[in-house]
């Protein structure tokens, strides 16, 4: 593993960068307090898929602007892109707003922003769809709702995948959300 310090913004990034030389890249976006090590059994499993993958080691500070930056600074032009909790919520907003970087999106625990949550509340209503091929994972049953109505914000293949029994898709279920990570980077 390759740790790189990259400047962003108004500061830099600590990023572990992983995997084969491939053309597929997994940019994974950790969520709030989880360390880069969330994604060790995930990233195990994308190497022996022949991907490679990047993983900030805490996404405190980033946004759209810091993650685009990043990925010049790597020079990596077409990625694959993956978030839990809260990096899921910036996955969506970059998926949505940067067109053309992205090749696929998988988010763990967070629909669309512009989807009502069980509760009926909207976090971001002023976010765009996407058009990607997206793969939203739900270890909270509470989430299930959410989930199933970001599929009106997606204009191209969507699917919900139900584990139950998870409490941190990454740590708990990374054979799963490393098969479909892998199912979204197949061109087929």
């Amino acid at each position: 593993m390759e740790l790189t310090h990259v400047a962003v913004g108004n500061g830099n990034c600590t990023v572990r960068i992983d995997g084969p030389e491939s053309k597929h890249t997994v940019l994974l976006l950790p969520g709030a307090g989880d360390g880069p090590d969330v994604y060790d059994g995930v990233c195990e499993r994308l190497h022996n898929s022949d991907l490679r993958t990047i993983v900030p080691e805490d996404i405190t500070g980033l946004d759209e602007a810091a993650v685009m930056g990043l990925l010049d600074e790597l020079k990596v032009g077409w990625v694959n892109l993956v978030g839990s909790r809260e990096g899921a919520e910036l996955a969506w907003s970059l998926a949505a707003r940067q067109f053309g970087r992205f090749a696929s999106l998988v988010v763990a625990d967070r629909g669309h922003p512009a989807a009502p949550d069980a509760a009926g509340a909207v976090r971001g209503s002023d976010c765009p769809a996407v058009e990607l091929p997206t793969t939203v994972m739900v270890a909270d049953p509470e989430r299930r709702a959410e989930a199933d109505a970001s599929g009106r914000f997606v204009y191209s293949d969507f699917r919900v995948v139900q584990l139950d029994g998870v409490s941190n898709v990454p740590a708990a279920a990374a054979a799963e959300l490393a098969t479909e990570i892998v199912l979204r980077t197949s061109p087929w």
